[in-house]
């Protein structure tokens, strides 16, 4: 009966954020732009890739267990625009959730501004459901859902600005098709990819407390404009014989996070999270985790080509 009451009021939370809050929370969403926003794909230099892996709610059991690997590139030195491809798994209780997309920015720089990057993904996304019921006898609920899969079409677009004094602001949406993925059968059941619209935006403070630190800043606010929630973090970012941050984040209604990270190697970043459940489920469950983990490779300067000809001697 414990094990049953659990179950219960995991699925009471859990339901509103499938059905209202379907998009996944990410407490390294600084490293998670592009999927959330894709006018920042590529806005940065380089080729990188992030993955993220979150346990939700550790000891409950059905709690959400997500994902996520971004890869970006700056492509301007071959044509205008960056792209990247975002995939993302998810998986609550007896459902899963798959989205591949792919993402294209435009960028426009404004000399006394910065940089402005409108970006559109198409993509696909896919929901299954493989329910296990138990019934205390052997008739048949036809109420219950039954086990199915369906696919269905994927947009998002968003408009991202990198600051040249070292911020950044973005505005988006997400699943703008809002698709509906159902089963077959005289009961059908249905998943609606609600709309998501999403703020985000952050500041860098360089040399605080000295030369080698800098205070990171960092806040986003989504809502399906029935639900909405915040996320605001601030880092201190070491830059000295090692690179390493350590910060806070808190999520209004669910968790306050502590987060380390540490450069392993040149342009390879790894980090880790821990929050602390502030919802309803803080009695019961062992808070959250959360691994990232960022490479970035930069294209060497292209050479200067020098003429021979004699005429430009």
């Amino acid at each position: 009966m414990k094990r049953n009451s659990l179950l219960l009021l995991l699925f009471i939370v859990v339901g509103s954020y499938s059905f209202a809050q379907q998009d996944k929370l990410i407490t390294h969403f600084m490293y998670d732009k592009m999927s959330l926003n894709p006018g920042e794909t590529g806005i940065d230099e380089g080729i990188c890739g992030a993955m993220v892996y979150r346990n939700q709610w550790d000891k409950v059991n059905g709690a959400p267990n997500s994902m996520l690997l971004n890869i970006e590139a700056n492509l301007t030195r071959f044509f205008p625009g960056g792209v990247g491809i975002s995939m993302f798994h998810d998986q609550i209780g007896f459902n899963r959730q798959n989205n591949v997309v792919l993402n294209y920015s435009f960028p426009y720089t404004v000399p006394t501004i910065g940089t402005f990057g409108v970006g559109i993904g198409v993509g696909l996304t896919n929901f299954s459901m493989s329910p296990n019921w138990e019934p205390p006898t052997t008739s048949v609920d036809n109420t219950l859902p039954v086990a199915y899969s369906d696919n269905n079409l994927d947009l998002n677009f968003g408009i991202y600005l990198k600051g040249n004094a070292d911020y950044y602001v973005g505005i988006s949406s997400t699943h703008l098709s809002q698709s509906l993925l159902s089963s077959e059968g005289v009961n059908p059941t249905t998943y609606n990819t609600a709309r998501h619209y999403y703020l985000m935006g952050g500041k860098t403070f360089n040399n605080v407390f000295g030369s080698k630190g800098d205070i990171e800043t960092n806040a986003l606010f989504r809502s399906d404009l029935v639900l909405a929630s915040a996320d605001v973090n601030v880092r201190y970012m070491y830059h000295g014989a090692f690179n390493a941050y350590g910060g806070l984040t808190y999520r209004t209604f669910d968790a306050i996070a502590v987060m380390l990270g540490y450069e392993v190697i040149p342009n390879l970043t790894i980090g880790y999270s821990y929050d602390v459940t502030i919802n309803r489920l803080s009695g019961i469950s062992a808070g959250s985790h959360e691994v990232m983990a960022k490479y970035c490779y930069y294209l060497p300067t292209p050479p200067i080509q020098k003429s021979k000809h004699p005429r430009w001697l």
